[in-house]
């Protein structure tokens, strides 16, 4: 994003920029935890107010400029710009359809991961996997009050039960009733529609420095802040991603 290159220089510059943002903002799983969502819900808050303005002042509004001076849409000079904003919305409402029938909510594996908190896992637990998909199959003690005040205790024992050192055999199927599955399929679809809004993102940045100099509101400069900004709002989209998934349990590494 240095004045006197071409614009396929600058639209390289300016990718590489927003792709930089979103790294930083992935690496900032190794600094804050996973419960920190205060953290995450202000720097998303921030970045929608970021992509907001930079959507109006350096797409919307040039390109309803640029269709009033073309001339060929006369007062429905908006229309193709709101065609084009239509279509950029249904496309992810679409996606989000799509989620179950793409298998998104049918990976038991990660399903199980968003269930367990990795500092609550007891020790005793990991030692026997099966208690960790059937965690009712212990037997439990429980004090409880009658409502005359005497003391008794209730022992539970689930129906399904396995004989000690016994582990279920069969693959353990995903459930897309059950909390964990829906958690995943949550942050599956924020993913995916990261990626794919970052798609137009970087058509954005390409169109922004490609439109210098062709109206009086596509300079250099506006594309450049149309870049910046673009980076700003992609910064905690990289939070965004890692620190659920790190609060699903993979590591910190594979978060990033």
């Amino acid at each position: 994003m240095l004045q006197g290159y071409s614009s396929v220089s600058q639209a390289l510059l300016g990718t590489f920029f927003t792709w930089a943002m979103t790294a930083a903002g992935a690496a900032l799983v190794f600094i804050f935890s996973s419960g920190q969502r205060r953290i995450l819900d202000g720097s998303l808050g921030f970045a929608a107010g970021v992509m907001l303005a930079a959507s109006y002042w350096s797409l919307l509004a040039p390109a309803v400029e640029m269709a009033t001076s073309s001339g060929g849409f006369g007062a429905f000079a908006f229309f193709p710009v709101a065609v084009g904003f239509t279509l950029g919305a249904a496309f992810v409402y679409l996606a989000d359809l799509l989620m179950p029938h793409l298998g998104a909510g049918e990976d038991p594996q990660t399903a199980l991961a968003l269930n367990l908190d990795p500092a609550l896992v007891k020790k005793s637990d990991l030692k026997d996997p099966a208690s960790l998909l059937f965690p009712e199959r212990e037997l439990s003690i429980r004090i409880d009050k009658r409502e005359n005040g005497e003391v008794y205790q209730r022992k539970k024992l689930a129906a399904t039960d396995f004989p000690e050192g016994a582990a279920p055999s069969g693959p353990v199927h995903g459930n897309s009733g059950q909390p964990g599955v829906s958690s995943w399929r949550r942050i599956a679809l924020l993913i995916l529609a990261i990626t794919i809004h970052n798609i137009p993102e970087g058509l954005a940045v390409g169109v922004g420095f490609g439109a210098v100099e062709k109206t009086a509101s596509a300079t250099f400069e506006s594309a450049r802040n149309l870049a910046i900004g673009i980076g700003i709002q992609n910064f905690p989209e990289g939070l965004a991603v890692s620190l659920p998934l790190r609060g699903a349990g993979f590591s910190t590494w594979k978060a990033f």
